[in-house]
């Protein structure tokens, strides 16, 4: 079984970020709350190519956290973790601190 993925073109490897369960005060958070569905950056593809050969490199950077869309992705499972798999024109955008 592979332990390591490389994704080929523009695809990006991402690990889903659990939400807490429960706030900073220790009460229980319902399931419908609203929350991000973010991810974190593990790989990234070299990029795609346009018409004329050149390579258009992946925005993307690994550690990077992203916004997913709520359905999509390919699900991938390496080494007893789960991970998703996009194009990168999937992903929504890139969430900043």
């Amino acid at each position: 079984m592979a332990k390591r993925l490389i994704p080929s073109l523009n695809r990006v490897l991402v690990e889903k970020l659990l939400q807490p369960k429960t706030s900073a005060g220790g009460i229980l958070l319902p399931k419908t709350a609203n929350q991000l569905n973010a991810a974190k950056v593990i790989a990234v593809g070299p990029g795609d190519r346009d018409r004329d050969g050149k390579l258009i490199p992946v925005s993307l950077n690994e550690g990077d956290t992203v916004l997913l869309p709520e359905y999509g992705g390919t699900e991938v499972k390496l080494a007893e973790k789960e991970y998703l798999l996009f194009r990168e024109h999937d992903i929504l955008g890139k969430l900043e601190e």
